[in-house]
């Protein structure tokens, strides 16, 4: 066992416990202790350290950190200079890119970006609104925002800056999308001078390779199947197949076994049809990780 630790953010807050689900479907056990920054994981080589996902990449640019997980929209709003490792496309609710977007009130007068102009905007993310408003030609009056920021317009704000996921808390407190200003994705950092490092780089990359083999299997099933050759082509043409399927010789050779991955989803209507056409002793079996 390697004496060297790595040193990991963990997002506190929102995509906490997402998190911590995905390392358990890659393999890594991660505890929370109550009160306690420094959940545990069932790797010695790994030190976690739970820190707010506004704050990752800063701390990670500085080395305080080797890694860490945050996003792409907090490693705009601080500037800071990381390594990106790979994008990981989960969040707190979906599979879906968040947005940060300009709202108003639905009977505002506001119609576009330009009419901000002079106009009080509160957001959390300072930097990326300013930067926005400055590719557009406007100049207003950019605050932070310490949160309920949807509360605040009419009478706090002309508009908000404000990250969403469904849409659901902006319908709920009347405000429309005026525009976009950012989509984000999580992503796994790292420091530059800790990814120059060749234990921690090997170490850092060990670990997207396994976040990334346990999205890319989210929604994929495996199938096996015993088909006779004389059908194969017909099964074969049945199956919208992730990559070319495995076919195996048996003991008897006029069967084949067949093996493949599909999307979840089509199971009910691909299985049918797989019968129909000659497949027998179909298996369907869960898939945890795919690795290209």
């Amino acid at each position: 066992m390697s004496d060297q630790r790595l040193k990991l953010g963990i997002p506190a807050g929102s995509l906490q416990d997402a998190t911590a689900e995905l390392f358990k479907k890659a393999g890594y056990r991660i505890t929370f202790a109550s009160r306690s920054y420094y959940p545990s994981i069932d790797d010695d080589e790994i030190e976690c350290l739970l820190i707010r996902a506004q704050e990752m990449a800063r701390y990670v640019e500085k080395g305080i950190l080797d890694a860490g997980m945050t996003g792409y929209d907090w490693i705009r709003e601080t500037n800071a200079d990381v390594h990106q490792v790979c994008e990981l496309m989960f969040s707190k609710v979906s599979r879906r890119p968040v947005r940060w977007v300009l709202c108003v009130p639905n009977d505002s007068p506001v119609q576009s970006v330009k009419d901000l102009q002079g106009k009080r905007i509160a957001t959390e993310a300072v930097g990326l609104t300013r930067a926005f408003l400055a590719e557009h030609g406007v100049t207003a009056e950019v605050e932070f925002s310490w949160g309920a920021t949807e509360v605040k317009p009419p009478r706090l704000a002309d508009a908000i800056v404000e990250v969403t996921e469904t849409g659901s808390s902006l319908k709920a407190n009347n405000l429309r999308i005026v525009a976009e200003v950012l989509q984000s994705t999580t992503r796994f950092i790292a420091n530059k001078t800790s990814w120059q490092d060749g234990w921690k780089r090997e170490k850092i990359e060990n670990i997207a390779l396994m976040l990334q083999s346990c999205l890319a299997a989210e929604g994929k099933v495996g199938l096996l199947m015993n088909v006779r050759r004389s059908d194969l082509q017909r099964v074969l043409g049945v199956l919208p197949a992730l990559q070319t399927p495995t076919v195996s010789s048996l003991s008897d050779p006029d069967w084949v076994d067949l093996t493949t991955i599909l999307d979840e989803r089509t199971v009910r209507t691909i299985i049918p049809k797989l019968k129909a056409v000659g497949a027998q002793g179909i298996v369907e079996f869960p898939i945890t990780k795919i690795i290209d």
